[in-house]
């Protein structure tokens, strides 16, 4: 891979499989981590607070968001306290609703009045970035993830959204806004374009990264050896 072909912007690694978390910590050009319940579940992690105790021993230096699990503010809350103690470079995700629909804004201000850093999660109206600016607080440092590949899925062009967010979070200096559920390398250019601070990559994406700026006639080239070499090894016979 040429780090030198990435824009200029923060990769966040998005995945939960321990191994692929320590080797890429010692990559450069990964900045931080995101997880989330689901990645979790489906990397076969059993215990949560094993998993991240392990982690964190070797991870230290860049952020890792780490998301509770609970559907009532009143735990979410303890569970961010405990999240928060397991390391300084912790951000704890705080989705910014609940599945009964109940905005977290008091939660988030409380978390935030008490120098906790949160990733403010599953973010995909402006109405929640300014309802989520109003209520964290300035001097804390914090993320704001917009899904902008589900706001994509709709068929809805997301920049419009990240370049007003960004205008919105101006009075959070320590406040950035994070690029979420990438769906491609095309991303990370719209996402560097806009002036997002971070964007999060999935460990497939990842692999892929080695082929910004990659020549496309190489690649049409490329694609047609892919497909001979395929018919060769199928056997294929007209």
């Amino acid at each position: 891979m040429n780090v030198n072909n990435y824009p200029a912007i923060k990769l966040f690694a998005d995945g939960a499989d321990q191994a692929t978390m320590l080797a890429l910590y010692e990559k450069s050009f990964i900045r931080g981590f995101t997880t989330n319940p689901t990645l979790l579940r489906h990397a076969g992690v059993a215990n949560y607070r094993a998993f991240f105790k392990e982690v964190l021993t070797t991870i230290q230096t860049k952020p890792v968001s780490i998301e509770v699990f609970s559907d009532d503010f009143d735990e979410m809350e303890r569970q961010a306290n405990d999240i928060a103690s397991w390391g300084a470079n912790v951000f704890v995700k705080i989705p910014v609703l609940n599945t009964q629909n109940h905005h977290a804004y008091a939660l988030l201000n409380r978390l935030s009045a008490a120098n906790i850093q949160l990733n403010v999660t599953a973010v995909m109206t402006l109405g929640q970035v300014s309802g989520i600016v109003a209520a964290l607080s300035p001097e804390v440092p914090s993320l704001i993830s917009i899904f902008a590949g589900r706001i994509a899925d709709t068929g809805v062009n997301p920049v419009p959204t990240i370049q007003t967010a960004l205008q919105v979070m101006k009075v959070l200096p320590r406040a950035e806004l994070v690029w979420a559920s990438t769906r491609e390398i095309l991303n990370v250019t719209q996402a560097a374009e806009v002036g997002c601070h971070a964007i999060t990559v999935t460990y497939d994406i990842l692999k892929k990264l080695s082929l910004h700026g990659y020549d496309l006639e190489e690649y049409s080239l490329d694609t047609v050896k892919m497909f001979y070499r395929d018919a060769l090894a199928a056997g294929f016979q007209l």
